[in-house]
Formats: structure tokens, sequence, C-alpha cells
């Protein structure tokens, strides 16, 4: 499972972020993750998935940054 890691890094508000997803093995339709745990800046941000075409999470989290993260993962995936 671990060979499915990727690295992410990216900026906001001044602030660097770094940290790593960790994508489900359970598939969509389209043949990418359902969901990613991610973590960031060496702490558990939570379970990003894709639903009613919005990045989600099931952690209080600031919205911007789960967006930013989600363009990472699109990034990824090329999406």
């Amino acid at each position: 499972m671990e060979d499915h890691l990727f690295s992410i890094s990216f900026e906001s508000d001044n602030i660097s972020y770094k940290g790593w997803i960790n994508p489900s093995d359970k598939l969509n339709e389209a043949g990418t993750p359902v969901s990613f745990h991610v973590l960031l800046n060496e702490v558990s941000f939570g379970y990003l998935s894709f639903k009613n075409c919005q990045w989600t999470i099931n952690e209080e989290r600031p919205g911007k940054l789960v967006k930013l993260i989600g363009r990472e993962i699109e990034k990824h995936y090329q999406l």
C-alpha cells in the first residue's frame, strides 16, 4: 500500500506546507481512489474525498487548505 503514497508541497498565506497523500485502494468508476488520507506538516489532516463536484474532509479543517490539497491530488492524477 505504501507504494501508492505521494508527496505534496504548496504555500498559502506565506506558510509552507509539506506532506504526503495515501490514496485508498477502493476506486471509483473513473479508476481513481475514492478517498485520500492526508498528512500535512507532520499532522494528520484527515481523509479527503471528492463528492458532488467538491473536495470534502472528515475533520474540521480550513476550507482553503482542503481546496489546495484537492488541487494537489488533481495534479497528481492529472484530472
